[in-house]
């Protein structure tokens, strides 16, 4: 049977079966739906390359099951389940990132007139930047995470739950050796220690240099899934490194954490003015 006519006879069918009618309408809904998502996140991820693979894919599926009348339809679903896994297989860093991002908490809900001026940011900081000195100076191993209230539950469940305010005395005691919570992650946000011990992804990057351990890769796993920044005090060498997006600054001198952290105090005053 020649591909009009077999259009023609479908939309006959569609005509006269209600259900067959309402299969198809809701088929090409969810598949108008995935094919937008899936195109939405390759664009957002600069895999143009990837989209057009896609949209190639998918019309010679389509057009193969036009003209193949016995297995057209399972050949079409064969190459959009081989599509979406390749997809995920490539991008599965950026697919985590999205879900935890739907899926963060607001661990503090306070107003900004109540919590920032300049004289706590500025001690904040200090206080913050004065334990990073020590224990670099001591080589006691650390990591500290800069949220703006994004962290997945889940990650602030496996430390412990704080909510403390900032000093150097107490991320210097979370992190002196052999006490419960110094080999986790100590969670920061805006003016508060809210969880300590904590437990991070990490890092799959294959090009970390072999010298930086598991402490590393988390500090750096977290940044590749959530939009927040890590700082890292090596236990070996005393090193100060901070990660961002996935990347390492590394040798962080004074000069660097004063721009970092006045970056994200800044940023969260901003955020929480809106």
């Amino acid at each position: 049977m020649k591909v009009y006519e077999r259009l023609q006879a479908y939309f006959i069918l569609l005509k006269q079966d209600l259900p067959t009618l309402m299969t198809a309408i809701i088929t090409v809904l969810a598949l108008t739906v995935l094919f937008f998502y899936i195109i939405k996140f390759l664009a957002e991820n600069n895999a143009k390359p990837m989209i057009a693979v896609f949209i190639f894919v998918i019309i010679i599926a389509g057009g193969i099951s036009l003209f193949n009348e016995t297995t057209g339809g399972i050949l079409f679903l064969i190459c959009l389940a081989s599509v979406v896994l390749m997809v995920v297989v490539l991008y599965a860093i950026e697919i985590k990132s999205v879900i935890w991002q739907r899926n963060n908490m607001k661990l503090v809900d306070v107003k900004y007139e109540n919590i920032y001026d300049a004289e706590k940011v500025d001690k904040c900081v200090n206080e913050i930047i004065k334990a990073l000195q020590d224990m670099s100076k001591n080589d006691v191993g650390a990591i500290i995470v800069l949220s703006s209230g994004n962290v997945p539950t889940q990650i602030l469940d496996s430390g412990v739950k704080m909510d403390s305010d900032i000093s150097s005395a107490l991320i210097e005691s979370v992190f002196f050796p052999k006490t419960p919570l110094h080999d986790g992650a100590m969670i920061i946000n805006g003016m508060k220690i809210v969880a300590s011990g904590c437990f991070l992804p990490l890092s799959q990057n294959i090009n970390i240099p072999k010298d930086l351990g598991t402490r590393h890769r988390a500090g750096l796993g977290i940044t590749e899934t959530i939009d927040v920044a890590s700082i890292i005090v090596s236990e070996e060498t005393g090193i100060i490194t901070v990660a961002r997006a996935g990347k390492f600054t590394r040798y962080a001198d004074t000069e660097t954490l004063k721009k970092i952290l006045n970056k994200y105090y800044w940023q969260e005053i901003n955020s929480t003015k809106k």
